[in-house]
């Protein structure tokens, strides 16, 4: 097992920034709760997270695979509960590829292999929540 450690430095009022693989984040508040809007919230985050894993694997598989995408939009929409602590309570993952004559078997494959055994985000929140997904393919 390995550790992974991260700081984040409060900015006034209610922004955190950090450095994350050299790249700066902010995240804020918005303005109705004290923040000054000057990133993006922390919760949406998480489904930037899981878009991004899953994205990454999906299109490194599709490679090994040999399909050409003309492109990939990855849709994540989230249900969340209306009492404190609001939490995400489930999730949905649409893969959107684009190209002509895409084989739908290795476009699933790919998905499932992420989903099941690569995506680490993945992993985390299926312990926590259901998360489904789709496949649709635009020529």
């Amino acid at each position: 097992m390995s550790s992974v450690k991260l700081n984040i430095d409060w900015q006034g009022d209610m922004a955190f920034e950090t450095d994350l693989d050299g790249h700066k984040l902010v995240i804020d508040a918005s303005p109705e709760v004290g923040g000054g809007n000057k990133g993006p919230r922390p919760k949406p985050l998480m489904l930037v997270a899981l878009a991004g894993c899953t994205g990454m694997d999906v299109v490194s598989i599709l490679k090994k695979m040999r399909v050409e995408l003309d492109g990939l939009r990855i849709w994540v929409e989230a249900e969340q509960t209306e009492e404190h602590p609001k939490h995400y309570s489930e999730m949905k993952v649409i893969y959107e590829f684009k190209g002509k004559d895409l084989p739908m078997d290795k476009l699933e494959k790919a998905v499932n292999l992420s989903e099941e055994r690569y995506c680490g985000v993945s992993a985390v929140y299926r312990k926590a929540m259901p998360v489904s997904t789709e496949i649709r393919v635009v020529e």
